[in-house]
């Protein structure tokens, strides 16, 4: 169980670190080979997947020209649950 609870605490970790980086590259206007917009778009790669089954039941919620995502809340309160339950 302590394996899985430590997966569970860096899924948590690198969610909150993406969507931090999401702001830092989005209202950042970084450039492609920025670093900083290179390690976003490698947690991409791995976190997007995770997010899409997600997104199709819940997709964005529109609001006038824009779309809020709230599919990382719901994977946070799936990983809240999980060592709710697994690791207490």
């Amino acid at each position: 169980m302590g394996l899985i609870c430590t997966l569970l605490s860096l899924a948590w970790l690198s969610l909150l670190a993406w969507i931090i980086l999401s702001y830092v590259v989005n209202f950042g206007r970084l450039p492609w080979g920025h670093p900083i917009r290179r390690i976003y778009d490698a947690m991409s790669n791995v976190i997007n997947p995770i997010l899409v089954p997600i997104r199709r039941v819940m997709p964005p919620l529109r609001a006038g020209g824009m779309g809020l995502d709230l599919s990382p809340m719901v994977l946070f309160l799936i990983i809240i649950i999980l060592q709710n339950i697994l690791c207490r």
